[in-house]
This record gives C-alpha cells, sequence and structure tokens, in this order.
C-alpha cells in the first residue's frame, strides 16, 4: 500500500483529510471513531463487533506516527487503542458512503442514536 503524501487535521471541522497519490478523503471524526480498527469496536473476531452510538459530537484531540505504516488517533472521548494503517485509510476513504449508509442502518435497527443525548424507545 502507498503511503499518503499528506495528513491534515481541520480542527475547526474535526475532519482528517488524507492525500495518497491517486486520491483525497475527507473522513470525520465520527466516521473514523465507530470505525475505529480496535478490538474494542472490532471485536476480536467476526460477530463480536461493538456497535458505536453517541459519537455524533466526538473530536480528535492528536494523531501519532506509528512506524511508517500508521497513525494512532486520540479521540476527546478517551478512546485511543484503534491503529489506522495506510490501507485501512484508503478502504474508509473509498468506502464511505457505503460504510456510513450502513452504520446509520446498523443504528436505526439498534434502536440507537449518534446523538449522546438521545434515546429511542420503540413502540409496538
Amino acid at each position: 500500500m502507498q503511503s499518503p503524501t499528506r495528513i491534515e487535521l481541520h480542527r475547526k471541522s474535526q475532519e482528517l483529510e488524507i492525500s495518497f497519490s491517486d486520491a483525497t478523503y475527507h473522513l470525520s471524526a465520527e466516521f473514523l471513531r465507530v470505525h475505529s480498527p480496535s478490538a474494542e469496536v472490532k471485536g476480536h473476531g467476526p460477530g463480536q463487533e461493538v456497535l458505536q452510538h453517541g459519537k455524533q459530537h466526538v473530536g480528535i484531540q492528536t494523531l501519532e506516527p506509528n512506524g511508517h505504516y500508521a497513525i494512532r488517533i486520540l479521540f476527546d472521548d478517551g478512546h485511543d487503542s484503534g491503529i489506522y494503517s495506510w490501507s485501512y485509510l484508503a478502504e474508509l476513504g473509498k468506502n464511505q458512503e457505503s460504510m456510513w449508509q450502513n452504520y446509520l442502518q446498523k443504528l436505526d435497527d439498534a434502536g440507537l442514536s449518534r446523538d449522546p443525548d438521545t434515546q429511542i424507545i420503540r413502540l409496538g
């Protein structure tokens, strides 16, 4: 996998801009947080994923290089265990729209919200 040519954290919009030689992606802090590659989110095997919710206002505190192949993102909700490889970041960028729609559907199916201050009760 090719390395990015530029990585920029836009603090005001809480968006990570990552450029590769063939594409540039804009990934929100919330999108990155709910798709963290950490075991806390992905689990330790298929079917062990933990659906993240209430992360609409999460922010990125800082980015840390992890060797020459990845970055670690430290979020303001305390999550800091995901190592985002260049290939994973490119995958997130390329599939962002479908992954986001899938995430929103899973939230809806589970009766959960992106907003940490919202509780959903299903009737009937």
